[in-house]
């Protein structure tokens, strides 16, 4: 163990090591003392338990001090609020060879198992976060205990390419069931990392009861003495090898298919390891797990992974050109111009998390009052899931009113409008409310390609006028482009920020450029593939050209999402101001004007054809593309204009489209967004002479 410790720490040079402490504590009723081990690395909540050598090493010494006292029991428990959430992610990123890696997965087998293996009776006490690793040393104790307001519960593993391998793809499906360890080790991780809310963890069984978290430490200790005396004795259910095994595999493989394609290791592996836990051999299993984690940790597509986490961690928290944050004004009143769907849903956000006056405005009465009622419709259903109090629920209706006349903004501080696109719509709109608001109100856009310059350009003050995309839904994607148009003042712009940040989303700065980062990039690509299908590329190879890159969709499901018609307005206002890059399709005008909204149909067996319509009024061409000419004519374009944005200054770095696309887009984490993908497999260089990122950045580093 301490030959392991030594070999691994020098990788983990900044560790910030999670000491693990043992107490002797007695407990009424109980003979004997329980050794309570916790797990602590010194900070505040915002800074997690974390297992790297040190750590391990440290829980290993706490295990010996707790079984030398002879205790009745041995008990782990975290700092307030946090068990532990996994594995050092920042010394990972270090580990240059194989032989290193089977040493970091062997070290967190050998010290977890020891609480599998211990004649002492073992218990997690897991008194609030827990994820990944620490999940893992959870299911290694005995028996399991959880606080009733841990905030965070799952397996994230998977989302990050990689799998849960000190014991998770074993001891889970062993416990609950092949099919709820599929839920949670591969179809949750692959839902953008959902998480189990602490009465599901209960209900699937990952532990044996559920305390509330006023008295948790007291009511965990008084619980493990009547489970060591024989009073409670926690239920398990029998477990299914048969049919049920054989189901779970393969709704995992059909799950892994459908998301990643096959482009993440960590994702297929989980679910040849899942299939091997059937065994119930823990030797055999956590031998292939730990050889396993070795090769995927020295994957590209890991580094990937962890590229994309570091930019969701830590670059999306400190937004790269943001104005000090102290020039922000308040906001104590927002206004939204429109009542349609995208605006309901905003006005249901800045009421929810910025608890002011919304009102929403139309051009009559049954859309204001359609508007409205979205939003009470969707408080009530919130209320209905307890997500909120009949209290909240109260609030936030009153919260939010509608009005005919925009003098109802006179003292909002916040304005934004999402009519139309069109410029002399929004224009038009913003000179309205000019009209009635102060010199100091932000006014903000939600266009997703119109010039914020142009928008801005005949008002008394453009300098306070500032881009706000949000991506649909409102509620679920993170990513707010925040765009600053040519005038925006700095106390805009960094109140703009403080918005986003209330609103709990990830604020990217963008250059006021057509279409800005997301749209752009998405426009270019469905460009690519629509022009394919215009020379006469099937739509089935079209379709499925990227599937290798693991994308969430395929390009002709992303449209219709889209919708044609705004894809196809997108498109003509790129293709105005890039002609040389962007084209109009004509099929593509014969689609929208024919009123479709998809190309595929499927029947009631699931089955997908090609809209026999669509087949008829699509004109193809007769120079066709192979599935592999496509995507790496995409990936040429997508390089081409990626070092374009980056030379116009669109954004500050090549790690800002990444961020962009990894939260607006859905873009898979082992994908690492899309430079160190070019970077990769070597398009950048081909295409633009040079990498977008440093040498070894979300890639392997040489040995």
């Amino acid at each position: 163990m301490e030959r392991g410790h030594e070999v691994t720490a020098g990788v983990f040079p900044d560790e910030v090591v999670t000491k693990a402490t043992t107490r002797l504590i007695t407990v009424p009723g109980l003979d004997g003392r329980v050794a309570l081990i916790t797990l602590d690395n010194g900070f505040d909540h915002t800074k997690p338990n974390t297992f790297g050598p040190g750590g391990l090493t440290s829980l290993n010494e706490a295990f010996d001090e707790a079984v030398a006292a002879e205790p009745a029991a041995i008990a782990v428990t975290g700092k307030p609020f946090i068990f532990a959430v996994g594995a050092d992610l920042t010394g990972v990123e270090q580990v240059a060879d194989r032989a290193t890696a089977l040493q970091i997965a062997q070290l967190g087998h050998d010290v977890f198992r020891r609480f599998t293996d211990s004649g002492i009776p073992t218990f997690a006490f897991v008194n609030g976060a827990v994820m990944g690793g620490g999940l893992e040393l959870a299911l290694s104790c005995h028996y399991r205990t959880l606080a009733s307001n841990a905030a965070a519960i799952s397996f994230p593993e998977v989302f990050l390419g990689l799998f849960p391998g000190w014991g998770g793809t074993q001891l889970l499906p062993n416990l609950i069931g092949a099919d709820k360890a599929v839920t949670v080790i591969i179809e949750n991780a692959l839902s953008q990392n959902k998480m189990l809310k602490p009465a599901q963890a209960a209900q699937f069984g990952i532990v044996d009861v559920l305390l509330e978290s006023a008295d948790y430490l007291e009511q965990s200790l008084l619980w493990l003495a009547d489970v060591v005396n024989g009073k409670t004795t926690p239920q398990r259910p029998e477990i299914d090898r048969g049919e049920a095994w054989d189901a779970a595999i393969a709704r995992a493989k059909a799950i892994v298919d459908g998301k990643t394609h096959g482009a993440s290791p960590g994702a297929t592996k989980a679910v040849e390891l899942l299939e091997l836990a059937r065994r119930n051999d823990l030797t055999a299993g956590y031998a292939a797990e730990t050889e396993a984690l070795a090769d995927v940790l020295m994957t590209d597509e890991l580094r990937a992974g962890l590229y994309s986490f570091n930019l969701v961690q830590k670059r999306a928290r400190r937004p790269a050109g943001a104005p000090d944050k102290s020039l922000a004004r308040p906001v104590t009143k927002v206004g939204i111009v429109g009542a349609g769907l995208m605006a309901s849903q905003m006005a249901l956000l800045f009421a929810r998390r910025l608890h002011v006056p919304v009102v929403l405005t139309d051009i009559d009465q049954a859309r204001v009052d359609k508007g409205v009622g979205y939003v009470h419709t969707e408080v009530d259903k919130l209320a209905g899931k307890k997500r909120i109090s009949p209290d909240e629920a109260n609030r936030l209706k009153a919260l939010v009113s509608g009005s005919l006349d925009k003098a109802a903004f006179a003292d909002a501080d916040f304005v934004i409008e999402a009519v139309f696109e069109d410029l002399e719509v929004k224009q038009q709109v913003f000179a309205e409310v000019e009209e009635h608001v102060s010199a100091e109100c932000v006014l903000a856009t939600n266009t997703s390609s119109l010039s914020i310059t142009d928008m801005a350009a005949k008002l008394k003050h453009p300098e306070r006028v500032v881009g706000f995309h949000f991506f649909n839904p409102v509620a679920v994607m993170p990513l707010l482009e925040i765009i600053r148009a040519d005038r925006t003042d700095d106390a805009t712009l960094a109140t703009a920020f403080k918005v986003g940040k209330e609103l709990k989303k990830s604020s990217v700065l963008v250059k006021d450029a057509p279409a800005f980062v997301v749209n752009r990039l998405l426009t270019r690509f469905l460009g690519e593939i629509t022009a394919a299908l215009d020379e006469g590329t099937p739509f089935e190879v079209a379709d499925h050209a990227l599937d290798p890159l693991g994308l969430p969709m395929t390009p002709m499901i992303l449209l219709q999402l889209v919708g044609p018609a705004v894809g196809l307005h997108v498109a003509e206002i790129m293709h105005n101001a890039f002609p040389d890059r962007f084209g109009v399709s004509e099929n593509m005008k014969r689609f929208v004007e024919a009123g479709k909204t998809a190309v595929w149909q499927w029947d009631a067996q699931g089955n997908q054809t090609l809209d026999p319509e669509v087949a008829a009024l699509w004109k193809p061409g007769d120079s066709p593309s192979t599935g592999e000419q496509l995507l790496d004519r995409t990936l040429v374009a997508l390089a081409d204009e990626v070092r374009r944005m980056l030379d116009e200054g669109v954004v500050a770095e090549a790690q800002d489209i990444d961020l962009c696309l990894i939260l607006g887009a859905g873009w898979p984490f082992w994908l690492g967004g899309i430079t160190p993908y070019l970077d990769r497999a070597g398009i950048s260089e081909r295409v633009t002479g040079k990498r977008f990122l440093a040498q070894g950045v979300a890639s392997v580093p040489a040995s």
